[in-house]
């Protein structure tokens, strides 16, 4: 991990801030959120594609999007219903949600977020919430709004290139 005082990483010269220096920044950020995810399903014998999982159920609570069922997650995931079926196995055997049938209809499961998995994860991922708070206070809150305007533009242009 790098030192907390090393200065940022420059940007290509001949493009400061256009789409190459946004595109290297981007990947980066990528390769190491995707290197901090698999040390976490390795640590917790898991697949990677269990943390991406994971990470839609937590995501669902947050964003009061209605408790996420096994096939919702399992579209969204773009996962065969074998391989939805065999990820939440691991993920409740290993503590990290549980799955709990609707009072309404039966028929229907909601996966939810177990609270032992959101202690493990609360530990594991410490250090990457330091990270965060180190880097947003080095910004402005008018600055970070534009970051998170950003972030959130992005992110709804990558669903809508999915689309």
């Amino acid at each position: 991990m790098p030192d907390a005082e090393s200065p940022t990483p420059p940007l290509p010269s001949d493009d400061p801030i256009g789409l190459q220096s946004f595109a290297v920044l981007l990947r980066r950020m990528n390769a190491e959120f995707n290197r901090i995810a698999q040390e976490f399903a390795q640590s917790q014998g898991l697949h990677l594609t269990d943390v991406q999982a994971l990470i839609a159920v937590l995501d669902a609570d947050v964003h009061g999007e209605g408790a996420m069922t096994p096939g919702r997650l399992r579209r969204q995931m773009n996962l065969t219903s074998g391989a939805m079926t065999a990820c939440l196995d691991r993920l409740e055997k290993a503590g990290h949600i549980h799955r709990v049938r609707s009072a309404e209809d039966r028929r229907v499961v909601h996966v939810h977020y177990a609270e032992a998995g959101r202690r493990v994860a609360r530990a594991y991922f410490r250090s990457l919430a330091h990270s965060t708070d180190t880097a947003r206070a080095r910004f402005s809150p008018d600055e970070l709004h534009v970051v998170v305007r950003f972030l959130a533009e992005m992110n709804h242009q990558l669903t809508l290139s999915q689309a």
